[in-house]
């Protein structure tokens, strides 16, 4: 059977609380990583003392990709062999990961100035293999696919999509908060992700049951095949929307990479500032994703859904780049009376966004072989995890080509005009 087959009635069998499980633990284990990763720059940069500037960008940018590249090189893996072994053990194993690479992410910030260079290097290597660990998203979403019917995925997915927003909106005040009570010890914050980690693996390890039942089908054993995952990109049914994954990622992660930037030089933002924006940016994706699109996508399928998202983010990414323009030619020094416009385009393109990524994880996964759930949104996630490596390069250097720092808006743009131009193969195949 192939990724074309139509796919049969989702099983009935799996409990519906493995769903509540599964969005505890992914929202534990994102909260680790919303926790590391919006100091992980500073206390790099506390290490890198007599660095060039270049420098110091290079290995940032490293710390940043390693893992991203680790999930896009692993999540197709990690699918297949939840759909050979099943879903639980998978799931368990990244979050033992997690625990193991938090950890050395805390030793690493303990170590004294004066071993700069190791402390470097072992960053890395936690950064490679939290990665490596958290790789495992696409088996959470296969999880929901288990135990949801076809005309109910697409609300299951959000529940993904809701973790993500709460983990990123509280993850940053966990850090911050953590900073304060360990007396500005850096490990500290690195053994609150650990912690946090474990408590998602018990609660896994005691909870959370197998979703995946065998069904005869006997899985490859081959974990790593590029050429399996070329087939999925290449059907004609999957293909369009593996295609829309990247390009909506790429382009949302030209404006989030290169967001700390734009506020600074648009309104003259610190570090605290930045820290509001990036929690108003996760609490907009979660109240989207869980309060909006969820009640939603009951009445509207998902093509429209996705469709309503893409035009929502071309219209907020579009505002962005007016005010972007404004603050640095048309409104200079008015850039207090354009703040309010810029937090009303900020919901709007994170909203449009909330609505396109699980549309896309729903579809993909309704019309996927249902052998090969974890693994076909394991390709899924590859390809959003290459637009996360892709869309932050592009956009970093877009924003300095200009002084209006408007060219990663435009980067977006298009690749939103290509996300446009697929919608009618997505909906020619909806029948399919």
């Amino acid at each position: 059977m192939n990724d074309t087959t139509p796919p049969a009635p989702a099983p009935t069998g799996p409990p519906k609380s493995a769903m509540f499980i599964v969005f505890l633990v992914v929202f534990i284990d994102l909260l680790g990583f919303g926790i590391v990763l919006p100091i992980m720059p500073r206390l790099a940069d506390e290490y890198m003392t007599g660095y060039s500037k270049e420098l110091r960008g290079v290995i940032i940018g490293t710390l940043f990709s390693s893992f991203s590249v680790m999930q896009f090189l692993l999540s197709p893996m990690w699918g297949r062999m939840s759909d050979r072994i099943g879903r639980r053990p998978i799931l368990i194993l990244g979050l033992l990961g997690s625990i193991v690479f938090y950890t050395l992410f805390a030793f690493a910030v303990s170590l004294p100035r004066e071993s700069s260079v190791l402390a470097l290097c072992l960053m890395l290597i936690s950064r490679i293999g939290a990665g490596a660990a958290g790789a495992t998203i696409g088996t959470a979403a296969a999880v929901i696919a288990d135990c949801t019917t076809p005309d109910k995925r697409a609300k299951g997915m959000a529940l993904i999509g809701a973790a993500f927003g709460i983990g990123f909106t509280f993850g940053p005040l966990i850090a911050y908060f953590g900073l304060s009570v360990f007396e500005k010890q850096a490990w500290g914050v690195g053994a609150i992700a650990a912690v946090l980690s474990l408590v998602a693996t018990v609660l896994a390890v005691l909870l959370l049951p197998e979703t995946r039942k065998p069904s005869g089908h006997v899985q490859e054993k081959e974990p790593f095949s590029m050429k399996r995952s070329l087939n999925v990109i290449k059907s004609p049914i999957i293909g369009p929307l593996i295609v829309i994954y990247f390009l909506a990622i790429f382009g949302f992660a030209n404006f989030e990479a290169t967001l700390a930037q734009f506020t600074k030089a648009a309104f003259n933002m610190d570090d605290n500032g930045n820290f509001l924006v990036f929690a108003f940016v996760g609490f907009v994706l979660m109240v989207a994703q869980g309060g909006l699109y969820r009640p939603l996508v009951g009445r509207w399928k998902e093509e429209r859904m996705m469709s309503i998202g893409v035009a929502l983010m071309l219209l907020g990414l579009g505002t962005l780049g007016v005010v972007a323009y404004g603050t640095s030619h048309l409104f200079q020094g008015l850039a207090a009376a354009v703040e309010p416009m810029f937090y009303l385009a900020l919901a709007i393109a994170v909203t449009g966004f909330a609505f396109v990524n699980p549309s896309i994880s729903s579809l993909i996964s309704q019309r996927a072989d249902p052998n090969r759930q974890g693994e076909i949104l394991g390709v899924g996630q590859s390809a959003s995890s290459l637009g996360r490596i892709l869309g932050p390069f592009v956009g970093s250097v877009a924003f300095q080509m200009h002084d209006s720092h408007t060219l990663p808006y435009v980067v977006a743009g298009l690749a939103l005009v290509g996300v446009i131009m697929l919608l009618p193969v997505v909906s020619r195949n909806s029948g399919s």
